[in-house]
C-alpha cells in the first residue's frame, strides 16, 4: 500500500492515503478546481480557499482525504461518533475513531465480511457491489 501524500498551499494541507480511497468521488465533484484526476499533481489545495478546501474534505466517506489548516488544526471528530449502514450494508463511521493502530475521524467499513483488506470495505463483496458500478458509470 502507498503511503499517504500531502499537498500544502497558504492556510491549508490536504493529506491523500490511496490506500484508502474507494472513488467516491466527493472530493472531484465537490471541488474540481482543487481535485482533478487528469491533472499532476491532481491536488491543488491554494485553488480555493482553505476553509472551502476544509469542507470538501470533510465530505470523503472513507477518510482518504484529511486537512489541516494553519492555523487552526486539524478536522475536529463529529460528537457524538455515528455508524450509518448503507442501503448495500457499507459502514460508515465519523466521530473520534481508532481502527487498529489509525486514528481517524471517517471511516467506510465492510459490512459483508468479504473484503480483502479488512475492517476496510474494498467493494470487492455485495457491500461494495453497487458502489463499484456506480463508479464506473460515473468515469
Amino acid at each position: 500500500m502507498a503511503p499517504a501524500k500531502e499537498y500544502r498551499a497558504e492556510g491549508v494541507s490536504v493529506s491523500f492515503d490511496p490506500g484508502l480511497c474507494r472513488h467516491a468521488a466527493e472530493c472531484v465533484g465537490g471541488l474540481p478546481e482543487v481535485f482533478d484526476t487528469g491533472r499532476r499533481p491532481w491536488i491543488t489545495p491554494g485553488a480555493a480557499a482553505p476553509e472551502v478546501v476544509a469542507a470538501v474534505v470533510r465530505r470523503c466517506p472513507t477518510g482518504a482525504l484529511t486537512y489541516l489548516l494553519t492555523p487552526g488544526g486539524a478536522e475536529a471528530p463529529d460528537r457524538p461518533t455515528t455508524v450509518t449502514r448503507t442501503g448495500d450494508g457499507r459502514l460508515l463511521l465519523r466521530g473520534e475513531l481508532r481502527i487498529g493502530e489509525r486514528a481517524a475521524t471517517r471511516a467506510m467499513l465492510c459490512g459483508c465480511g468479504r473484503t480483502a483488506g479488512a475492517p476496510y470495505c474494498d467493494r470487492s463483496g455485495e457491500c461494495g457491489e453497487s458502489e463499484k458500478k456506480e463508479t464506473t458509470d460515473r468515469y
